[in-house]
């Protein structure tokens, strides 16, 4: 994950930035910037954030 913040609050504003105006999905998102679907969702689920599909976005 070294092109994406590593601090848990940055990724979360960074992840929901990039879903909102780039990708129409988290997998679409994961294979563009070639990062690791399961690495974001492990760290923003640490975090306390959860990944909602209906709304493409973590809350």
């Amino acid at each position: 994950m070294s092109t994406i913040p590593k601090d848990p609050n940055m990724l979360y504003s960074f992840i929901n930035l990039k879903l909102r105006d780039e990708y129409g999905s988290l997998d679409e998102l994961c294979s563009s910037l070639d990062i690791s679907k399961d690495d974001v969702i492990e760290a923003l689920t640490r975090a306390g954030y959860e990944y909602n599909k209906d709304v493409n976005q973590f809350r």
